[in-house]
């Protein structure tokens, strides 16, 4: 058959196949069109293929053979399987007489694909290929199928690539267990009935359903077993069907785990229908016998298995074989180690991860929207400054790149409640900051550690909590810090205390300093009164008050009552509140403020009587608070 195999392989073939593309008498043939290869053995694929001896005035010679992959008719000499890295060491192609081979070694399952030959001639428009193609399937199980001519007898042989010996099988007809454990299976089959095997607990990896008596029969062979695609981006999901001798009524695609999630799990939902796909999947039938499901704007949920369904009036296809497995991965950059760190740059190591990698996809790498490498390996080394962002994609995928990376941005610090903070309430400070990764935080009082984490919550505020706070984040990219903010915490006045000045024995004629001071913020107003036992009444006192504006003192703000001679009780003096000054803004931060009040008796203000007059000065004080 022209097919031979090593390393224990084996091979399935179905029929020869003729095409004809182009001129007339230019024809490809293969010797089948569906091969089945256990993975590790080696494989040859033969074609034939004709051309016109002569073409006008002009003999034609062909200049060129190679063989190349995929659905689609390219035949570009940079497709040519000889120079593909993937087959380095493994692929190797010779001609001879029109006859050509095309022989891979060490068989792997992403070998598993459609193989094509073309011809190059000295003609105009002398490319040709045979497509379809060959469609070669790795596996670690094929079915080798002996029959009887004018039988219906026929022997089945499960061919695996474990060297074991002893093992026990699983067999299915038309998709459905057999209930058979043996290496080999002896019996009587129908016209369309197609075989497939597996080793025990290998289920998920069985052989390709092969025919048992004709080249036709009940069968769904997918393409790919497995597929890795980009969020976002677009997936074509193909298999090859076929049937014997009837037609079919119906065909749909579903999802296996769409349907044990369906109110019937026994009937699968036509994912047309299914609004988790709802304007996001096509079915298209690019020709008699292959379908392929295209599935728009992928999402991680959509990850699963999917399967080819179809029915005919005599017969419906319900395989418990696997289908296509679909793993949808998004794309993220991770720094995997900082090298070193300098004033203004960072050398680090990234990776580009994702769940699942696309098979012989580049990594592309972009630093501030702009392509800079594209290699082989997930990782990139790399300088970055604080400004920088990072991201990667898949070669081919570019549209569909990871999130970037980048170092925070300037910090934001909210206060809440918002307006003016009062002793004993609560206040929480938030900072926040854009960063990927998500930045760390760090609070800083007074240029002073004093909390990790985005929030930080002062409870019961004290005054002692006044000062300038500042947040710093931080990722493995950089870091940045915050504006001050400056927290103010109002309090009423402390208990106030009263001096006298100057002290000691008070005697007639001298004079006399009362100071009242009190902690407060913002500063207290102070009010003086005093209390007499007894004294003479017919004197109408007068009581003198001064202010000394601010301005005239260093860190003390005064108020003087000077009493004259005759006095009448009670004597009092209402102060109002000074003004700050810078000094005195400087002295409220630090926690010491203090507003001075002072009375002072003048030598004229007290006679005889006052000092017999048993009275006390006080004040009391009180603080303005602002609205």
């Amino acid at each position: 058959m022209g097919l031979t195999a090593a390393t224990r392989g084996f091979f399935v073939f179905l029929l020869s196949v003729s095409v004809v593309l182009g001129q007339t008498g230019y024809r490809v043939t293969y010797s089948s069109t569906q091969i089945c290869a256990v993975k590790g053995s080696t494989v040859e694929i033969n074609s034939s293929f004709t051309y016109p001896y002569k073409v006008g005035n002009r003999s034609t010679t062909v200049e060129k053979t190679f063989w190349f992959t995929g659905s689609e008719i390219r035949g570009s000499e940079r497709d040519d399987l000889s120079t593909d890295s993937k087959f380095s060491g493994r692929v190797t192609h010779s001609c001879s007489q029109k006859k050509c081979t095309l022989r891979i070694s060490d068989l792997r399952e992403i070998d598993s694909a459609e193989y094509k030959f073309i011809f190059i001639t000295n003609q105009e428009g002398g490319r040709f290929t045979g497509s379809p193609g060959v469609t070669l399937t790795v596996s670690v199980h094929c079915v080798e199928v002996k029959t009887y001519s004018g039988s219906s007898w026929a022997e089945v042989k499960c061919q695996s690539s474990s060297r074991l010996s002893a093992l026990s099988y699983v067999w299915y007809k038309n998709g459905v267990n057999m209930n058979k454990d043996t290496y080999s299976v002896q019996q009587y089959f129908d016209d369309g009935d197609s075989v497939s095997c597996a080793v025990k607990g290998s289920e998920k990896f069985p052989s390709p359903p092969q025919c048992v008596l004709h080249h036709t029969c009940y069968k769904v062979t997918y393409t790919d077993r497995s597929i890795c695609a980009i969020k976002g981006s677009s997936v074509d999901i193909s298999s090859t069907y076929s049937y014997y001798y009837d037609y079919v009524d119906s065909k749909f695609w579903f999802s296996r785990d769409r349907s044990r999630q369906s109110m019937n799990p026994s009937q699968p939902e036509d994912l047309s229908k299914d609004s988790q796909y709802s304007g996001r999947v096509q079915v298209l039938e690019p020709e008699t016998g292959r379908s392929t499901l295209r599935i728009t704007n992928l999402t991680e949920s959509d990850s699963s298995e999917y399967h080819f369904k179809f029915k005919t009036p005599w017969f419906e296809w319900r395989s418990v074989l696997p289908g296509t497995t679909l793993t949808v991965t998004a794309l993220q950059v991770q720094v995997t180690r900082i090298i070193s760190v300098h004033q203004s740059q960072t050398e680090a190591e990234l990776q580009c991860l994702s769940s699942c990698s696309p098979a012989g996809r580049l990594y592309v790498w972009f630093k501030n929207q702009q392509r800079i490498r594209t290699q082989q390996t997930s990782t990139l080394t790399n300088n970055f400054s604080p400004g920088d962002t990072v991201s990667c994609a898949f070669s081919g995928h570019e549209d569909y790149r990871s999130p970037s990376v980048y170092a925070p941005k300037l910090p934001s610090v909210s206060v809440s409640p918002s307006g003016e903070i009062v002793e004993g309430s609560s206040v929480t400070l938030t900072c926040s900051s854009d960063a990927n990764p998500a930045a760390n935080y760090t609070w800083y009082k007074n240029q002073t550690l004093v909390s990790n984490g985005p929030q930080l919550v002062l409870s019961s505020v004290q005054p002692s909590d006044s000062g300038e706070y500042q947040c710093t984040a931080e990722n493995t990219m950089g870091k940045m810090s915050s504006t001050y903010i400056i927290i103010d915490v109002k309090y009423p006045p402390k208990l106030p205390s009263v001096s006298v000045s100057p002290s000691g024995e008070i005697v007639e004629g001298s004079s006399v300093t009362l100071t009242c001071s009190s902690d407060a913020n913002p500063a207290a107003n102070y009010t003086w009164y005093k209390e007499s036992s007894g004294g003479p009444e017919n004197d109408n006192p007068a009581a003198t008050t001064q202010r000394i504006s601010a301005e005239q003192q260093d860190e003390v703000c005064y108020a003087t009552v000077s009493v004259s001679k005759n006095q009448e009780d009670p004597l009092y003096s209402s102060i109002t509140l000074a003004q700050y000054n810078k000094q005195k803004k400087k002295t409220e931060k630090e926690g010491d403020d203090v507003v001075y009040t002072a009375i002072q008796f003048t030598a004229s203000g007290i006679g005889r009587e006052a000092e017999e007059d048993v009275s006390v000065l006080y004040s009391t004080v009180k603080s303005k608070r602002r609205k």
